[in-house]
């Protein structure tokens, strides 16, 4: 799913967590965070590759959801997520910006890991 805009602004449930959690799939829960057994073991399976090749956590993010809201964390992210040279938004999937950073695309020879 190299071009995934996410699941929610599709109005879907997470297709990483489809038919494997009913609380999720009956909505009786909107966020994983809410269930008593968070971080459950697929959650678990689910962040555990996330971290090193995309530099980012689900259990961490929704953690500071829980903590601090939907809207703060997307400011955060909007932040976080914001080229330094021209203000475009940075790939998660690769750490580049597509608008100042595409030679740099065009010659890795895995263009959805990060490097280093």
């Amino acid at each position: 799913m190299p071009y995934c805009i996410g699941c929610r602004p599709r109005d879907k449930k997470c297709a990483f967590l489809k038919k494997k959690c009913e609380l999720l799939m009956s909505s009786r829960v909107r966020y994983c965070y809410e269930c008593s057994s968070f971080p459950c073991e697929v959650l678990k399976r689910l962040d555990k590759p996330l971290r090193p090749y995309f530099g980012i956590t689900m259990i961490e993010n929704l953690e500071y959801i829980r903590e601090h809201g939907v809207e703060a964390f997307l400011e955060t992210e909007a932040a976080k997520w914001r080229c330094p040279e021209c203000g475009a938004v940075i790939c998660c999937h690769n750490g580049l910006c597509y608008k100042c950073q595409l030679d740099t695309l065009r010659h890795k020879k895995n263009k959805y890991r990060w490097e280093g």
